[in-house]
């Protein structure tokens, strides 16, 4: 009981834990007695408290009827910028959809798949060097599509 008090910040609570503890030792006893006893009694009890600490900290969902009361801030972004990354997503797609079908293949696999150039040359029953000048162009363009500039660098028109 000494040590269920100095371990446990809820004083009024250690006589139902001690019961607890009993409970779990019964159950332990009625398969096999466990030797030594006293080191599987705090064993028992060090579980049992750190089970009670975890449950004391979990909050009940339905305690708290408005989330804003909680003070968190959303995940969600902002509806502004939500409008933004939906307009860029469908200026990228639309800039995919312009290029060269083999460079347009090199470049989703590469980008959106994640697949090496290796990868991709057996995919496409291609040489890695081929694959290497397709992902070449295909980014050239998408740069060039997306942002205005012209072959030589300056703004397209």
């Amino acid at each position: 009981m000494r040590f269920l008090r100095s371990s446990y910040r809820n004083p009024e609570e250690a006589a139902d834990l001690r019961q607890d503890i009993y409970a779990q030792l019964i159950a332990a006893a009625h398969k096999q007695i466990p030797s030594p006893t006293k080191p599987f009694v705090f064993a028992v009890a060090h579980n049992l408290l750190v089970d009670r600490v975890r449950r004391d900290r979990v909050v009940a969902m339905d305690a708290i009827s408005d989330m804003e009361q909680l003070g968190l801030a959303s995940d969600a972004p902002p509806p502004d910028r939500v409008v933004v990354a939906r307009d860029e997503l469908r200026r990228l797609r639309e800039a995919i959809d312009r290029l060269p079908p083999r460079a347009r293949e090199a470049v989703m696999m590469a980008r959106i798949e994640g697949l090496s150039q290796r990868e991709i040359a057996a995919r496409l029953g291609l040489d890695e060097t081929t694959v290497s000048r397709h992902l070449k162009k295909g980014m050239q363009l998408l740069v060039d599509i997306l942002y205005g500039t012209a072959p030589d660098g300056s703004e397209a028109p």
